[in-house]
C-alpha cells in the first residue's frame, strides 16, 4: 500500500517513527507534502532521508497572501525527489488569503507542472465550480490529482477530464456517505488513497492522531465498499502510484 499524500513536516519529532510504522504494515511509499516554502524544505529533507520517502511541493491556497509569485518553487521542482507540485488550487472555506491570490498561485503552479512534467496535487474546498474550471481550462495534458477527494456529486465530470481520485480518512466517517459511494465507482485504474496526516483520522481509529500507517484502514474500508479484496486494491493502487510519481 500506500500513501500518496501526507504531511511529515506537521511534527517533525515524530516523522521518523511514521515512517518506520508505515513500514511495519506494508507501506511501500510514502508522498509527503509540502505547503509553504519552509515545509516544502521540510519534506525534501525527509525524502532525503528515507528511501521510500518521495515528495510534493506546492504553495496551499491558505499560504497564498500577498502572493509574490513562485520563483522559489521552481528550484524545488527540478529535484528529481519532487514527485509532483502542489497543493495548490481554491479555497472559500476559510478566510484566509484573498482569492486573487488564490487564483494567481494557482495559475503559476499550472503552468510549473506543465513546464516540469510532473503531476499537479489539488487542494479544493467550498471552491468546486471555479476548481473544475480553471483545471478544465488549464491544465489539460496534465496529470491532476484531486486530494482528499470531496466532490462525490461531480465524480463523472473528474472523471471524464481524466483526473486521479484520492481518498482520505473522511471517506471512512459514517456521514460521509457520499464520499463512500463515490469510492465505489471510480475506475480502480483511477483511484489512490491517502492519509492527510495528521488530519483526517480514519473512523477505526479515529480517536488517535493521523499517521502514514493508518492509510491501511482507509485502504480496508474502501475495497469492502467495493465488494473486492485488500490485495486486489493494493496492487491497483500501487500501480496507479508508480505510473503517476515514476517511483
Amino acid at each position: 500500500m500506500i500513501d500518496s499524500h501526507t504531511h511529515l513536516h506537521a511534527d517533525p519529532a515524530v516523522a521518523a517513527e511514521w515512517v518506520e510504522a508505515a513500514r511495519a504494515v506494508g507501506v511501500t511509499r510514502i508522498l509527503t507534502v509540502g505547503t509553504d516554502e519552509e515545509s516544502c524544505a521540510a519534506a525534501l529533507a525527509a525524502s532525503e532521508a528515507h528511501a521510500d520517502v518521495f515528495c510534493a511541493a506546492g504553495l496551499h491556497p491558505n499560504y497564498t497572501t500577498d502572493y509574490a509569485g513562485i520563483d522559489w518553487l521552481r528550484e524545488y521542482a527540478q529535484h528529481p525527489n519532487v514527485r509532483a507540485i502542489g497543493e495548490t488550487g481554491l479555497d472559500d472555506f476559510r478566510d484566509y488569503a484573498p482569492r486573487p491570490d488564490q487564483e494567481r498561485a494557482f495559475a503559476d503552479q499550472i503552468a510549473l507542472a506543465r513546464a516540469v512534467g510532473k503531476p499537479l496535487v489539488i487542494h479544493t474546498r467550498a471552491a468546486d465550480d471555479d476548481t473544475i474550471a480553471t483545471l478544465a481550462r488549464d491544465a489539460q495534458g496534465i496529470e491532476v490529482i484531486l486530494h482528499c477527494f470531496s466532490m462525490a456529486s461531480r465524480l463523472e465530470e473528474c472523471l471524464d477530464h481524466g483526473w486521479w481520485i484520492s481518498f482520505a480518512g473522511n471517506v471512512t466517517y459514517p456521514k460521509a456517505t457520499d464520499l463512500a459511494e463515490a469510492a465505489e465507482r471510480v475506475p480502480l485504474d483511477r483511484l489512490l488513497v491517502e492519509t492527510d496526516a495528521p488530519y483526517l483520522t480514519p473512523q477505526v481509529v479515529r480517536k488517535e492522531r493521523n499517521r502514514p500507517a493508518y492509510v491501511t484502514h482507509t485502504a480496508r474500508f474502501i475495497a469492502e465498499r467495493r465488494g473486492i479484496a485488500y490485495e486486489e486494491l493494493d496492487r491497483a493502487v500501487e500501480a496507479n502510484a508508480a505510473k503517476l510519481f515514476a517511483w
